[in-house]
């Protein structure tokens, strides 16, 4: 399970330009630090773009997609079945425990159970969703 303290998030906005900070919104601090926290948690088995390859599929334009449907992926039957549709209840639900989410999924990970951190990776995921 990954925890962060409350200073990695306001180290996460320190990283990013003054210039930057100065004529942008919360949610593009939120989206920011999301797609961070996405390159630390999620990036070693899933691209946020759909022309690059990874061990999972792709999670661009996820949002709203019905679990199990990427194309050229080779999904669980449990997954494909599903009929779930990725909204951003479903992907918290996922990101905190995929297993008891999904059982018979075969993606494994470590759960994601802080809601701010969840909150940031789903803005992220949000942007790259069209």
């Amino acid at each position: 399970m990954t925890r962060f303290a409350p200073a990695t998030f306001l180290s996460l906005a320190v990283l990013l330009p003054a210039a930057a900070l100065a004529d942008t919104s919360f949610e593009r601090i939120k989206i920011s630090a999301g797609q961070q926290l996405f390159d630390a948690e999620c990036r070693r088995c899933h691209s946020p773009d759909a022309d690059r390859q990874s061990y999972g599929p792709p999670l661009e334009n996820v949002i709203g997609r019905v679990a199990g449907t990427y194309p050229g992926y080779s999904y669980s039957e449990a997954l494909a079945k599903s009929g779930i549709v990725w909204t951003e209840a479903a992907l918290r639900a996922w990101m905190e425990d995929t297993t008891g989410f999904m059982p018979g999924t075969k993606m494994r990970h470590v759960g994601i159970e802080d809601r701010t951190v969840q909150d940031f990776i789903l803005a992220y995921l949000t942007s790259i969703s069209h």
